[in-house]
């Protein structure tokens, strides 16, 4: 579990780290303006993270549950499949971003103040999207071929770039919004080019070109397998996109105005996401331990893998639910200034919106444990739960009654009937495993 669990969360980490690197130097430079503009563009981040799991995930549980079968020629079918995939997804949404770039942007809750800067953003970071989605969905083909460690130094070293030539393109260069974005696509660039490397150097099965035309079965089952991981990176972008729009609506009629709630929701989503992604990290680390032993009937490491990576998730979260209820207003401090009215909004956003924090590494762990037994139903249903089943109605009816308030107590109450849920069919499915 930690040789495979510690490399994915490092690379998780890493990987949300892309975003909160750019928020930092950004939130210094250009201020509160960009902060927002940045928070316009996440859902099309998002989007590359969904359309990587999709492919990553389903190609490397697939993969592992065919080695434990011992049917190894039709596993390197799954990864050469999954990289076709990737990079045809990664072009189709670069060129859809290209065509309709102020639309979307629109549609993300961009104001007329903040609409140039997104712009800006990210019509340089969408010439990245099919190498962010190849390095991130492909690290976990790597993992799956038990690289961990290579998996995760794909993302580390492509972070470290980013991390680099932030400052120096944004400070140095005086490149402003566009520096941020040139840092993170070399970024990502640096991090596909060590996957490619990898996959030409493929371990426990030898890929060749021909393992790339895509085949109905592989790309069916890959489809399957991923779709809950996917599901889940959509409901979260579809939520976010509603939740803009919802905090610009409701903020106008408030003392905070519209670009307060749209900054800090900006800021508080990415710090909830190196959290998160310690929850998903984990989860990834557990897949190809239960995706193999459930192909080989070794029931017993199958649920003790499941128990111990959700143990080690919930304690993830309740350390950031004390660090959100106690320095809600230091934390928000560090992505740059803003008026007393927005540290208060922060402030009574971290403490709201995440007061359930500590339950939201159940959800990416009952999630993952399906998809790596081969049952992408339960998957998809546990993954749709937290944001669009119980989430986004509630984002949509409280705000009528309550106002702004209306969308902090949403989320609290959606994780909480979420994590129950999840925690109720896992624990089910468990104690059927071997009857």
């Amino acid at each position: 579990m930690a040789r495979f669990a510690i490399p994915s969360i490092i690379a998780m980490l890493v990987s949300a780290l892309y975003n909160m690197v750019d928020q930092f130097f950004i939130g210094h430079s250009v201020g509160m303006q960009g902060n927002a503009a940045t928070n316009v563009a996440f859902p099309l981040t998002i989007t590359c993270t969904a359309v990587s799991l999709l492919f990553g995930i389903g190609g490397a549980a697939n993969f592992n549950l065919s080695m434990g079968r011992k049917k190894p020629e039709e596993a390197k079918h799954f990864i050469g499949n999954a990289i076709f995939l990737m990079l045809s997804f990664g072009i189709t949404l670069c060129l859809l971003v290209f065509l309709f770039l102020d639309p979307l942007l629109k549609l993300f809750g961009a104001t007329a103040d903040i609409l140039t800067y997104s712009r800006t953003y990210t019509s340089i970071t969408a010439f990245g999207f099919p190498f962010v989605i190849l390095a991130t969905g492909g690290s976990n083909l790597v993992r799956a071929d038990g690289s961990p460690n290579f998996s995760m130094a794909c993302t580390l070293i492509g972070c470290l770039i980013n991390l680099v030539l932030d400052p120096l393109f944004i400070f140095v260069f005086h490149m402003g919004m566009a520096g941020a974005a040139w840092a993170t696509i070399i970024g990502q660039i640096i991090s596909a080019s060590m996957v490619i490397w990898y996959l030409t150097r493929f371990k426990t099965v030898k890929l060749t070109l021909k393992e790339l035309r895509p085949r109905a079965f592989a790309c069916r089952r890959i489809l399957s397998l991923g779709m809950s991981p996917f599901l889940n990176q959509l409901a979260i972008m579809i939520v976010q996109v509603v939740m803009n729009n919802v905090l610009v609506f409701y903020g106008g009629q408030s003392v905070y105005g519209s670009e307060i709630p749209l900054a800090c929701a900006g800021i508080i989503s990415k710090v909830n996401m190196i959290f998160f992604s310690i929850s998903i990290g984990l989860s990834q680390g557990m897949q190809p331990i239960a995706s193999f032993n459930y192909g080989a009937e070794n029931y017993g490491r199958v649920r003790e893998a499941v128990i111990k990576t959700m143990t080690a998730s919930t304690l993830i979260c309740t350390v950031a639910f004390i660090l959100f209820q106690l320095f809600p207003r230091q934390i928000t401090g560090i992505f740059g200034s803003g008026s007393e009215e927005y540290f208060t909004f922060a402030s009574r956003y971290f403490r709201i919106f995440l007061f359930f924090t500590f339950l939201n590494g159940i959800q990416p762990v009952a999630g993952n444990f399906f998809t790596a037994i081969g049952k992408p139903v339960y998957g998809i249903f546990i993954s749709l739960t937290r944001q669009i089943l119980f989430l986004l109605p509630l984002i949509l009816i409280l705000p009528r009654f309550f106002g702004i308030d209306g969308v902090l107590y949403s989320a609290p109450i959606a994780d909480f009937m979420a994590a129950v849920l999840a925690f109720f069919l896992t624990f089910r499915q468990l104690n059927k495993l071997g009857k």
